[in-house]
């Protein structure tokens, strides 16, 4: 066998060699690199991840703001029974453009999947040349012939496979994190659907005032026409009819910019064409909120956050193993001829031959310790942001059970206050009709039931949002079976 000096440690083999001694040769090596492709380490389990990134904190066994004991449920947007809220999730799931971009994100990972594994792959490269007497662009024009050239870097030490592993749990974070903002969408939409028609129900308040103010108006202008006014109780209506006309205007534009903000949603043009719903949907009864560990199994985003504390974690075997040789195979078969350049009398054509070389890194000024540094922080960075997100997780849904449990009471006060206040309503224009109370108290009263009555709208609208934001912080899938 020829050695070739080379500060790489390459070598070759000429084409003498008996072709069942290079069979084996190749054998040999393959079942090394076979051999030293089962001693890639495991990324660290869930539980692993949960006790570095939660180490303060002890999960408790049930969640602290109470909320109905059982599994989590899926499907959750059909409890709405709503069939039109539905159909705009189906079509912000086509059509909004940042899912679009998540969704392109996720075919950009799996394509680095299909590198990272070409990779781990032999190399084929076919090359030919050739030429005219006259002269050509270089001295090999003066050869003509065909080369078909193979390659393979031996993954000894994983290196390469860590890679792989690296860029598949990459791959499986932009799922998790295209499926989160998936149900984002799909509650977003909802809560979203919700305003419009919260907005279209206040707007209808807002005529009803407008219409009480106009009333009151006549009435006084109907007293100082008999005698029994003054010129004060028909300017204080006057001035009070031009208030609820101005806040009809301002809840008019916050209807609009609540449809238009639904249609930019759902991907159409913001033309103000899509009609609310004209009442608010039903709230669907109590949900099952499982318990915090439950939540931090099903969550995408924090599913996603495991799988890049997994792909951190390959990355410091893919900078750790850069630090030792790195072993290659080559083979070639080859033929020239030449109208210019006389060949040796012994060489054989078509000729061929297989060999390697070997590339160890000796001294890179610490750079590939460096890089191992740095994959070590980003894998501790990993793990933080895990943290960050499961703490943002506990507190989701800790706030929402909380929220759902305050408005629930508050809508039972508001409801007995709108009832009180319509009857005190009643009893002031009765008392301005016979002369016994003035204009201001009936104002006041007016004042007081139009704010009790958006009061009530605003909670019962919150409700519908809480429930998504529930449904959103638990991790439930909005479909009728969860893709996580």
């Amino acid at each position: 066998m020829h050695k070739e000096s080379s500060a790489t440690g390459a070598f070759f083999t000429k084409r003498t060699i008996r072709p069942r001694r290079q069979a084996c040769f190749i054998c040999a090596v393959m079942l090394l690199s076979w051999t030293a492709g089962c001693t890639l380490k495991a990324p660290p389990e869930r539980e692993e991840i949960q006790e570095q990134a939660l180490a303060n904190i002890t999960l408790p066994d049930r969640w602290q703001a109470s909320g109905l004991a059982g599994i989590i449920a899926d499907n959750w947007l059909a409890s709405f029974d709503d069939a039109q809220l539905m159909t705009l999730v189906a079509e912000a799931l086509v059509h909004n453009p940042d899912l679009r971009i998540s969704a392109t994100r996720v075919e950009q990972a799996n394509e680095y999947v299909n590198l990272s594994k070409a990779a781990l792959l032999p190399a084929l490269n076919l090359f030919a040349t050739g030429g005219f007497k006259s002269g050509g662009g270089d001295a090999s024009s003066a050869l003509q012939g065909l080369s078909f050239v193979a390659s393979w870097e031996l993954d000894l030490w994983g290196r390469i496979r860590y890679g792989r592993s690296a860029a598949e749990a990459t791959a499986l974070s932009a799922q998790a994190d295209f499926e989160f903002a998936r149900q984002s969408i799909a509650a977003a939409t909802a809560k979203a659907w919700f305003m419009a028609s919260e907005t279209w129900l206040q707007l209808q308040i807002a005529g009803q005032m407008e219409e009480a103010a106009q009333h009151l108006l006549s009435l006084a202008d109907k007293r100082y026409q008999v005698g029994i006014g003054n010129d004060l109780d028909v300017a204080l209506a006057q001035a009070s009819l031009g208030t609820f006309q101005d806040n009809a205007l301002k809840i008019r534009l916050a209807h609009e910019q609540a449809i238009r903000a639904l249609e930019l949603l759902i991907g159409r043009y913001p033309a103000t064409e899509l009609k609310a719903r004209q009442d608010l949907t039903k709230l669907p009864g109590p949900v099952p909120v499982g318990i915090p560990l439950e939540m931090l199994e099903r969550r995408p985003d924090l599913i996603a956050a495991e799988h890049r504390v997994a792909a951190a974690f390959n990355r410091v075997g893919e900078a750790k193993t850069a630090r030792l040789p790195r072993i290659s195979l080559n083979a070639s078969v080859a033929a020239f001829t030449s109208e210019v350049l006389q060949l040796k009398e012994d060489f054989e054509n078509p000729t061929g031959g297989f060999g390697g070389k070997i590339l160890a890194p000796v001294y890179q000024g610490g750079a590939l310790q460096t890089q191992v540094e740095i994959a070590t922080l980003a894998q501790k960075e990993a793990i933080a942001q895990y943290g960050g997100i499961a703490l943002r997780a506990l507190g989701e849904v800790e706030n929402s059970l909380a929220a759902s449990e305050n408005l629930a009471e508050r809508e039972l006060l508001l409801q007995r206050n709108v009832g009180d206040n319509q009857r005190a309503l009643e009893l002031a224009e009765r008392s301005y009709r016979v002369g016994t109370t003035d204009l201001r108290n009936v104002q006041q009263q007016q004042l007081s039931l139009n704010t009790a009555l958006l009061g009530l709208l605003r909670v019962q609208s919150e409700q519908l949002s809480q429930r998504v934001n529930l449904h959103l912080a638990l991790g439930g899938s909005f479909s009728a079976k969860s893709e996580n």
